[in-house]
């Protein structure tokens, strides 16, 4: 396999998206993986930096509805909220929030580890085989 170009990897369209039917709405949402700039700024947004600049704790108000904001997108892919928007997002069924948040991390490469990545709280992954009986 041939090595890339940078011409080449930037003219790539490799942001995934879904059609996801919401009944209890009456319809569809579309939702748009986020871009490697995208999920490190919602990362972000879920650490409470300490007035030392330390980390202090996560921050998991409204982390549902943050994620979705950055994902719903119209059939122009434009986001349909912005992050002014969040807690009116926030405010409608909680069944249907976490439903698609989880399509939201799905198809944006998040694991449920994200939050503990952001607060800088995971293990390291291991490689290889295990030696533990």
């Amino acid at each position: 396999m041939a090595l890339l170009t940078r011409a080449q990897i930037d003219a790539i369209d490799d942001r995934t998206w879904e059609d996801i039917p919401v009944p209890e709405w009456g319809g569809e949402v579309r939702l748009l993986g986020l871009s490697g700039t995208e999920r490190d700024a919602y990362q972000a947004s879920m650490v409470r930096m300490g007035s030392q600049g330390n980390v202090a704790g996560v921050n998991l108000v409204d982390n549902s509805a943050r994620l979705l904001a950055r994902c719903i997108v119209g059939e122009d892919f434009e986001r349909l909220y912005t992050d002014k928007d969040v807690r009116d997002l926030g405010k409608k069924n909680g069944a249907v929030i976490r439903r698609l948040y989880k399509d939201a991390q799905r198809i944006s490469g998040l694991a449920k580890e994200s939050v503990e990545d952001a607060a800088g709280n995971s293990e390291p992954a291991r490689s290889g085989p295990s030696t533990s009986a």
